[in-house]
């Protein structure tokens, strides 16, 4: 229950942070009797409030429509056989997906973040003088080995004691089977805890993946879509609809496979999925709403979108290299077969190359 409403509290709790820096940032407006540099690069070049509504209207459905494609395509593979988790195609097909997963972290959300934290907008004196943004994506990273840690290190110890229970009750059980209908102890049940054991585990690994991956993915599609909710730029935003339409479409897919390999009930993919497809939406209508006074370059606003951006870096930068890519190659069937790892390598690069060409114009 708590896993499943983990996405709800972090949107909320992503909105109220916004909305508070809003409201600080719209007195501070007001305050204000001067412009300043910063306040000049506002409005921009290309400003059109009417057109800039329009491409953020159609944004809002053309995202949706990819998200849910995106993250549902693999929900729905088990109909295809060639789609199924166990083979090649879906292999290939996730490895493509992690190497968007990995070019976003790498060439999207961390440099979203150093243009924040190191923003002429902030004061020299911290901003400029300690790189925040590698040090915030560190601690993301390792914080997310710890939660992967620890969580399997506390289903190993109650697996141990849950096994030992099982096998007690086992050897019970068989000393009360007669021979002659048992065949010896060949007639007692016979239990793999070892094997029962990993299948578990490696269950509650996929389920932490899909989660924390999630958790990633949310920071940042809050942030993204509040930027282009609050923009009035359409020479911005219209590079941007397709981009994200990319992005969302193909880290999706990623995302579907790791529900999809969860093993989640129907009620749970449907929930995951759900927040999944609709965070940027409901980011750009938080923006829509807070345009008038919300200024992506007012000190408080660099600052809690770069501390996220960097927090979600750090997060996928791991997630895509440990629990993704590196799980799959060094996974025995990858491991098993020359060809299968170098159709893998291509779809990575393809997916890294693809999302890493998409930074041209978002």
């Amino acid at each position: 229950m708590a896993s499943s409403c983990s996405p709800t509290f972090l949107v909320l709790f992503l909105y109220l942070l916004l909305l508070f820096n809003s409201a600080a940032d719209a007195n501070e407006t007001q305050t204000m009797t001067e412009p300043s540099e910063c306040d000049a690069s506002y409005l921009g070049e290309c400003h059109n409030k009417a057109e800039a509504l329009r491409l953020k209207l159609i944004a809002i459905g053309a995202i949706l429509v990819a998200s849910f494609l995106g993250v549902c395509l693999p929900l729905f593979s088990r109909a295809v056989p060639a789609l199924r988790p166990d083979g090649n195609l879906f292999i290939i097909v996730k490895a493509f997906a992690s190497g968007v997963i990995l070019a976003t972290g790498y060439m999207h959300v961390l440099p979203d973040s150093f243009d924040d934290l190191r923003s002429p907008c902030l004061p020299e004196d911290p901003w400029h003088k300690f790189p925040f943004t590698t040090f915030i994506a560190m601690l993301s990273a390792l914080f997310t080995l710890m939660v992967d840690s620890v969580a399997l290190s506390h289903h190993s110890k109650r697996q141990k004691a849950g096994t030992a229970t099982v096998i007690d009750h086992d050897v019970q059980f068989a000393e009360m089977v007669p021979v002659a209908l048992g065949h010896g102890h060949h007639g007692a049940p016979q239990l793999d805890p070892e094997s029962k054991d990993e299948k578990e585990a490696t269950l509650l690994r996929n389920r932490i993946i899909a989660q924390v991956l999630e958790m990633g993915i949310i920071v940042h599609s809050v942030v993204i879509g509040l930027s282009m909710g609050a923009s009035h730029n359409p020479c911005t935003i219209r590079p941007l609809v397709a981009a994200l339409c990319f992005h969302q479409l193909f880290e999706g897919m990623g995302l579907g496979g790791c529900i999809l390999q969860a093993e989640y009930g129907m009620k749970m993919k449907a929930i995951l999925a759900f927040f999944f497809a609709t965070t940027t939406p409901l980011g750009i209508v938080l923006g829509l709403g807070l345009s008038d006074v919300y200024r992506d370059n007012s000190p408080t606003s660099l600052i809690v979108e770069g501390v996220l951006n960097a927090i979600s870096a750090g997060l996928l930068n791991y997630m895509a290299l440990v629990d993704l890519l590196a799980v799959d190659f060094m996974g025995l069937k990858m491991q098993g077969s020359i060809k299968l790892q170098a159709w893998g390598y291509v779809a990575v690069f393809l997916g890294a190359g693809g999302m890493s060409l998409m930074a041209k114009w978002a």
